[in-house]
């Protein structure tokens, strides 16, 4: 469960609407179907942002006006500076419904009788396990099943039948935090806030921004951490 960078999801919306031009056209040839697809397949990363038709064009014209080499229709210098503070705003309007509905999913799960901690995880731990804990730095091995609050599996190691090893300090924060909860064999369900996940950004298209995330872990074990280079 690696972050994905903002910077490399703001890079890839250049690339969006690049079959999305104002006159709607249908793929035909090899290459045009392979473009196409690199087009649905960036263009999932915005279906959560409610762009406008027009703002949709104005992104596919900055698209054909740079790979036509025309001169550009407004000072990207001047632009640049401004496109983070604009996905930002509109990533946390688009969020604020899937934090909502993430948000009285946990209240539920916890007054089921999960356990909520000061940065707002959420657990139930089904099997202690025994033995050693690991710690921020550990190497870990798990077997894991998640999902979004509704139930759609976004990734399953369990369901691939092949257990996941890394870092437990270069994953999320709720996995950080929740994994050191249990011992060897142990197993947990952790029920993550954005904000221990993927925040506004989501991991587009499986995760949308502001999404409460659903772990079902199983710690296999615990290894040596490796060595720095």
């Amino acid at each position: 469960m690696k972050k994905i960078s903002l910077l490399v999801l703001l890079g890839s919306s250049v690339f969006m609407t690049a079959c999305n031009e104002q006159k709607s056209m249908t793929p035909s040839t090899e290459d045009e179907k392979i473009l196409y697809t690199v087009g649905t397949m960036l263009g999932d990363r915005f279906s959560h942002l409610e762009l406008k038709e027009s703002e949709v064009r104005a992104i596919s014209q900055g698209l054909q006006d740079s790979a036509m080499k025309k001169t550009p229709q407004v000072n990207a210098e001047e632009y640049q500076a401004k496109i983070s503070e604009f996905f930002n705003e509109r990533m946390s309007k688009a969020s604020e419904k899937v934090r909502t509905a993430g948000d009285a999913y946990r209240a539920k799960f916890v007054k089921d009788g999960g356990t909520q901690t000061e940065s707002g995880l959420a657990y139930k731990i089904t099997e202690a396990g025994s033995g050693q804990k690991p710690s921020e730095e550990s190497n870990v091995k798990v077997s894991y099943h998640g999902t979004l609050i509704d139930g759609t599996v976004f990734d399953s190691s369990r369901d691939r039948g092949d257990d996941a090893e890394f870092p437990l300090n270069r994953v999320i924060r709720g996995w950080t935090e929740g994994l050191q909860l249990i011992g060897v064999g142990g197993k947990i369900t952790l029920v993550i806030p954005p904000e221990l996940a993927y925040g506004d950004a989501g991991a587009p298209p499986a995760i949308p921004g502001g999404a409460t995330l659903v772990f079902e872990v199983e710690l296999k074990s615990i290894n040596e951490a490796p060595a720095e280079e």
